[in-house]
């Protein structure tokens, strides 16, 4: 049987770490990127004797996250300890929540492979707090803790297994993601381990029961993520298709192999011996809490597309891409108003910026220039002073400044003498070396291959190192070959 024979089934299981100043049960940071055991403090490395204390802002941006996501909000709420031992959990347990979590039953709107509107279901988002990490020596001698992370405050997102492939995976994740953004509440930098999923796969033929499932733990990178599903789905069905069984187990992916290897068995939630937190309160949240919360929700990505869509005429698929980062979004609504022109600003946000980002593997909160340098460029080209693809030029010099040491667009062309030639007699000069250098396309013109005047044109803006007016070149070449 094929892979078409079987139905894929993902559920994924997200940590998202919290943009608060502080831990979520003492007061050391959540700054990355200390040095080791820098910020720790008797409570986050589990001392006897020690009390936990909530970080209400923890609670807060919990609830914006469930909000965000269309998720009911539990007025009644607890914390629980989840029983586990592992060499960077001090106390053997972590504090999280079980039975009672703060947000339930949401949903994230997707498109389907086929191009339908799909909602994959949210079960629950709930609060707990991070783990340390371990400092493996690579030469064997052992492994050291940082317990800088234990405490740092998470939500995590568990979704129904609504997901059918890894190309709709990886869209829920990206929608996730940029949902988290907008509101603020966490800063998602997968290269620091701040969005991260466990990636739950398991494969049925159609009309039978779900399989066995399963999962491949903290996966912190979005091709890898697809990479994984694809793998994992094959492998599943060859076992089956060879009589074997799929066992339930954690695996580990490896990016190098492109394969997944076996960890451990998959836990079930008796395994972990939940119980109610006996150090901390009830959490009871009033109508008035959840409803001031509500209010402060900023302008989603739904509704900013709709409003690119209506407000800058712009089509489905740019206002899409636009504000499917936020980032992106601000820069682009930055940049025009100043320069008023909508349209080329998205352009080049949608071509030239975002290949550059993909080139560089650059993550957009990254660019080092803001808005105003954006519409400058625009606005140079717009005016004549540059061409497009000076303009071309003119954005890399941008991606290889500081953030504090920006250039003006204006300046780098006057640095680099990238003015554009729009003097009627030099370019006129040019259009005739050109002519006379290349008769045979003066005769394809003639002929009626209309190509020929794109190539002429582009033997002018060679021999002008690309700063002769475009617009110039092509009409004085059309009245030359009228003659």
């Amino acid at each position: 049987m094929s892979k078409e024979d079987y139905e894929v089934v993902i559920g994924l299981e997200v940590h998202a770490e919290l943009s608060t100043k502080t831990k979520i049960f003492c007061n050391c940071s959540t700054e990355f990127g200390a040095e080791p055991n820098a910020h720790t403090c008797p409570i986050c490395m589990a001392m006897p004797g020690t009390l936990p204390v909530l970080n209400e802002k923890v609670v807060e941006y919990a609830v914006k996250a469930g909000l965000a996501t269309n998720c009911s909000i539990s007025k009644d709420s607890k914390n629980d300890r989840k029983n586990y031992f592992y060499p960077d959990l001090p106390k053997s347990y972590q504090i999280s929540q079980f039975d009672k979590p703060l947000c339930n039953n949401g949903y994230i709107e997707i498109e389907d492979d086929e191009g339908n509107k799909k909602q994959v279901r949210i079960l629950r988002i709930h609060i707990e707090e991070d783990a340390g990490k371990l400092n493996h020596n690579e030469f064997g001698g052992g492994s050291l803790v940082d317990l800088n992370r234990a405490g740092v405050p998470l939500i995590e997102i568990v979704s129904e297994p609504d997901i059918r492939s890894a190309k709709e995976a990886d869209q829920y994740l990206r929608k996730l993601k940029s949902t988290l953004e907008y509101i603020e509440v966490s800063d998602c930098k997968m290269q620091e381990g701040s969005f991260r999923a466990d990636v739950n796969v398991s494969v049925h033929k159609p009309g039978t029961p779900f399989g066995t499932r399963c999962e491949m733990k903290n996966m912190n990178s979005f091709k890898s993520i697809s990479r994984a599903i694809e793998y994992e789905v094959q492998r599943q069905i060859e076992v089956l298709e060879e009589g074997g069984t799929i066992e339930q187990e954690t695996l580990r992916w490896d990016d190098v192999s492109g394969r997944t290897f076996s960890m451990r068995d998959k836990e079930d939630a008796q395994d972990y011996r939940y119980f109610p937190e006996p150090d901390l309160v009830a959490i009871k949240l009033s109508d008035d809490y959840v409803e001031n919360i509500r209010k402060t929700l900023p302008e989603l990505p739904e509704s900013r597309k709709a409003r690119y869509m209506s407000e800058y005429k712009l089509s489905e698929k740019d206002a899409r891409l636009l504000t499917a980062s936020k980032y992106l979004s601000n820069l682009f609504e930055a940049a025009e108003k100043i320069c008023g022109n909508a349209k080329a600003v998205a352009n080049w946000i949608l071509s030239d910026i975002s290949r550059i980002l993909n080139e560089e593997e650059m993550e957009p909160e990254n660019i080092p220039f803001t808005g105003k340098e954006l519409a400058k460029l625009v606005e140079l080209i717009d005016k004549g002073t540059i061409s497009s693809s000076i303009g071309k030029k003119v954005l890399e010099e941008l991606f290889a400044c500081e953030k504090d040491n920006m250039k003006d667009p204006e300046e780098i062309i006057k640095e680099k003498g990238w003015i554009q030639i729009s003097d009627e007699g030099a370019i006129r000069e040019v259009v005739m070396q050109v002519l006379e250098a290349n008769p045979q396309s003066i005769a394809d013109y003639k002929a009626g291959k209309d190509r020929a005047l794109g190539f002429l044109v582009g033997q002018a803006m060679k021999a002008t190192k690309g700063k002769a007016n475009p617009q110039m070149l092509n009409q004085m070449f059309i009245e030359e070959l009228k003659k």
